[in-house]
C-alpha cells in the first residue's frame, strides 16, 4: 500500500496521483506540484489515503507546497493572460490563413509553456503560426490537436437531458461506445437521438451497458417459440427488458390467435446466447424513420475514435498518422506534375549525380568555413 493524493489541474481533466509528502493536506486545497510539462497549480480532489502499489504509476512525485496568496494570485494572473493569449493567437490563424478552430488556451503555473488546443480536418502546417506566437510571448508555444469529444469536455454545454454534460463535470476518461450499446438497450437507431452534443454516441449508454446485458440474458429472443406455464406453447412477439415481460402470441384451442404478455418466471424457453446478434431483441419504434447512410457514418466515425483511443493507451500514435497520410496526400505542385515524366533515366542518373556533387561541396566549404572560424578565435584567444 502507498499513500497518495489525487490532484485536478482543470475542471474536467483527470485526477493524478502525488505524494503528500508528510503535508496536512485535505480534500479543495490547492498545491504545486511538478509534472512532466513543468510545475503547476492543482486541486486536490481526493484526500490522503493508502491504495494498492499496481495502481500507482513509479515514480510517484511528492507534493511541492501547499499553495499561498501568492500563488493563487499568480494562478489567477495566469488565467488573464490566457485569454489575451487566445485572442492573438485567434487574429494570427485568421492572418495565415490556417484552417483550424482554436479551443482553448494554458499557461503552465511558472509560464515556461503556453498550449493552445484546436481541432481540424486532418493535418495542419502550423510552423509559421508558432513562430509568430513565440515572437511575441517569449516562452515555449505548444500547438494540440484534439478531437471533437475533447472538445466537447474542453467547453462544456447541456445534453439533451437537460443536464451539464457528463464528460463536463465527473467523466475523466472516454470510454469505447458502439451502436452495439443502443441496440443491447433498445433504443431508437436514429443518429439524431443517440448522439451527444459532440455528434458521437452518447457516453451516458454506456452506464447502463451492463444491466442490460444481464436483463437480456434473462429474456427470449424475439420470434423464438416458449411454452407458457397454462399450457400453451407460442411465438415470442416482443419484450419489455426492464419489466421482465414478455409478449406471446399463443394459438387458442378453437384456433384463433391471441397476444397475452407473461411475466419471463411463467414460460420455458432457452435462454439467449451471449455472443448472439443484439438485432434479434432490439425492436424498431413505430413510424420510426432515419437515415441509414447517416447510421453508417456514425458508426465509422465511433471505430475510428475507438482505435484512436487503443492507438493512445497502446502509444501507437504513428500507425493513425500513417492512415491520415494515405486519406491526405500532399498535394503535388504544379511545376512537378508538367515535369513528371519528361526526362529520360539518363538524364534522371545525370541530375542526381550533380545534386549529390553540389551536396558534398557544401559540406565541404561549411566544413572549411567552420576550420576558419576556430583559427580566427583562436589567433583572437592568442
Amino acid at each position: 500500500m502507498i499513500l497518495i493524493i489525487g490532484v485536478k489541474f482543470r475542471k474536467s481533466g483527470k485526477v493524478y496521483y502525488f505524494d503528500p509528502a508528510g503535508l496536512s493536506i485535505e480534500k479543495g486545497n490547492h498545491v504545486i506540484v511538478e509534472t512532466a510539462r513543468g510545475v503547476e497549480y492543482g486541486t486536490v480532489v481526493l484526500a490522503p489515503r493508502n491504495i494498492d502499489d499496481e495502481k500507482v504509476i513509479q515514480p510517484l512525485k511528492p507534493v511541492i507546497r501547499i499553495t499561498t496568496e501568492e500563488d493563487d494570485n499568480i494562478n489567477a494572473e495566469n488565467r488573464i493572460q490566457e485569454k489575451e493569449a487566445f485572442d492573438i493567437c485567434l487574429e494570427k490563424i485568421k492572418k495565415h490563413g490556417l484552417e483550424m478552430k482554436l479551443i482553448d488556451s494554458e499557461y503552465t503555473f511558472d509560464r515556461n509553456k503556453l498550449l493552445f488546443y484546436f481541432t481540424a480536418d486532418g493535418r495542419i502546417d502550423f510552423r509559421d503560426l508558432v513562430k509568430d506566437l513565440a515572437a511575441i510571448f517569449r516562452t515555449r508555444i505548444e500547438l494540440r490537436q484534439i478531437g471533437v469529444r475533447d472538445e466537447t469536455k474542453l467547453m462544456g454545454g447541456i445534453g439533451i437531458c437537460g443536464r451539464p454534460l457528463c464528460c463536463h463535470t465527473y467523466l475523466s476518461d472516454f470510454a469505447p461506445v458502439s451502436i452495439k450499446m443502443a441496440k443491447e438497450q433498445n433504443l431508437s437507431l436514429n443518429p439524431a437521438k443517440i448522439s451527444g452534443v459532440c455528434g458521437r454516441l452518447m457516453c451516458c449508454l454506456k452506464n447502463e451497458e451492463e444491466a442490460y446485458e444481464y436483463l437480456n440474458s434473462t429474456l427470449p429472443n424475439i420470434n423464438s417459440q416458449v411454452k407458457t406455464n397454462d399450457g400453451y406453447e407460442g411465438t415470442v412477439h416482443s419484450v419489455s427488458v426492464l419489466k421482465q415481460k414478455v409478449k406471446v402470441l399463443v394459438t387458442r384451442e378453437n384456433g384463433d390467435k391471441e397476444l397475452r404478455e407473461y411475466n419471463t418466471r411463467e414460460l420455458i424457453f432457452e435462454k439467449r446466447q451471449a455472443s448472439l446478434d443484439v438485432n434479434t431483441v432490439a425492436m424498431p419504434l413505430p413510424d420510426e424513420e432515419f437515415d441509414e447512410n447517416a447510421l453508417k457514418e456514425l458508426e465509422q466515425m465511433e471505430q475510428n475514435d475507438i482505435e484512436d483511443l487503443s492507438d493512445a493507451i497502446n502509444g501507437q500514435p504513428q500507425k493513425r498518422q500513417a492512415q491520415q497520410q494515405k486519406k491526405y496526400p500532399k498535394k503535388q505542385n504544379n511545376k512537378q506534375k508538367s515535369n513528371k515524366g519528361s526526362y529520360n533515366s539518363h538524364n534522371s542518373k545525370q541530375n542526381k549525380n550533380n545534386t549529390q556533387q553540389s551536396n558534398d561541396n557544401k559540406k565541404h566549404n561549411r566544413y572549411n568555413n567552420g576550420h576558419n572560424y576556430n583559427k580566427q578565435n583562436n589567433s583572437h584567444h592568442n
